[in-house]
């Protein structure tokens, strides 16, 4: 082979070389920025109208009114951290079945997170599952129209083959969110008890600090050790932690600190350095086990940001407990009478605007610190 044979065979080689770093790069950031679940597509969705004044009750009246200021207040904000968006909100969701999938299960726990990338701050609202709302683009189905709105998921998802759009049961629960409450998820993710079982485990366990005794022991049941939890520190399994999670002894209200607590528990230990050779475990443990729209370049970012929050950044709150009324009414997706949260959804609405905007729960406290023990289910609990 002569010399330019050899400086031509040399240039193709190199050529094909930099063509197939160029195909393989866009591969990987293809795959990198490509969300791991079906869209929700919610901009096919009309937007929801705002709530008007008049339809106020008077304990929002000046949360509207705040609400109303931030809106035509103008302010400088920083760059956003770890190469995220200034805001993310994320629809997450706790599956109540044991089984490996998502064709089936309600939602036994619904949250919306804010994320705020530039503060960093993280806030999470509950939406008790008990709520009675309208679910929409189901009614070909025994004429179903309303339902709690845990019932949303589980009517989603393909294995009660009720629900054709996009998103199965994340999606539509989304639209239950905005066709009821006006608020609109950018991503969801759910997590059913098996994988939230594994992935406490594999993180070593949680410790959580409870100020009051838990206790779901019936009367017939004394010897049931799995089912009370004294007032102190608990170094919790997985099954500990879901059972935790799952006791409804205080009303849901209690059940939702309990929640909670176990999530900034969690937070607690998967920044633990003991934990960060087991990365690559703890995101197997996620592999396939998730429902999510989330990218790895998202999840990534969210990662980036969790070691950069303050604790008293974390905060959960749920609506009021005064403007929630217990009833009972007859779920025709069931076929009997049910226990429910009725509630004036003018008024949820503007709880919900206002949390989306960043004023409720308030950025800047002057209340008890983060952490401060209080009854069960009051709300306003910020991580420890």
């Amino acid at each position: 082979m002569s010399r330019f044979e050899k400086f031509s065979l040399a240039f193709l080689i190199l050529i094909a070389a930099i063509l197939w770093a160029a195909v393989d790069w866009n591969f990987f950031r293809d795959v990198w920025q490509s969300p791991l679940g079906p869209s929700m597509a919610l901009t096919d969705v009309a937007p929801a109208p705002e709530a008007s004044p008049t339809d106020l009750l008077s304990p929002i009246a000046p949360v509207f009114s705040t609400l109303q200021n931030a809106k035509q207040t103008p302010h400088v904000e920083s760059a956003p951290l770890c190469g995220g968006p200034r805001l993310m909100t994320v629809l997450a969701i706790g599956s109540d079945t044991r089984a490996s999938g998502y064709l089936y299960g309600l939602a036994d726990v619904i949250r919306l997170v804010r994320v705020d990338f530039v503060t960093p701050r993280v806030t999470v609202l509950e939406f008790p599952r008990d709520l009675w709302v309208e679910i929409p683009e189901i009614a070909a189905h025994y004429g179903i129209t309303h339902g709690k709105i845990n019932q949303a998921y589980l009517y989603g998802n393909p294995g009660m083959g009720y629900y054709q759009g996009p998103g199965q049961g994340p999606g539509l629960l989304a639209r239950t969110l905005d066709l009821n409450f006006g608020t609109r998820p950018d991503h969801y993710i759910a997590a059913n008890m098996q994988t939230f079982v594994q992935l406490i485990n594999v993180i070593g366990g949680i410790d959580v600090y409870l100020p009051y005794s838990v206790d779901a022991r019936k009367a017939d049941q004394p010897k049931r050790d799995d089912l009370y939890f004294e007032p102190g520190k608990h170094h919790l399994n997985g099954e500990q932690a879901l059972m935790l999670a799952r006791i409804r002894e205080h009303s849901t209200f209690g059940r939702a600190d309990q929640q909670n607590r176990v999530l900034c528990a969690a937070r607690e230990a998967l920044l633990n350095p003991y934990n960060l050779p087991k990365l690559p475990e703890i995101i197997d443990t996620f592999d396939k086990a998730v429902q999510t729209d989330l990218s790895p370049q998202q999840i990534s970012q969210m990662a980036c940001l969790a070691p950069q929050l303050k604790p008293g950044n974390i905060a959960f709150i749920t609506f009021p407990r005064e403007l929630l009324t217990e009833a009972r009414t007859f779920d025709i997706g069931v076929n009997k009478d049910v226990y429910i949260f009725k509630a004036d959804f003018n008024t949820l609405r503007l709880y919900v605007s206002a949390f989306n905007t960043g004023i409720w729960p308030d950025p800047n406290p002057t209340a008890a610190p983060a952490g401060t023990p209080r009854p069960p289910g009051e709300g306003g609990f910020s991580c420890p």
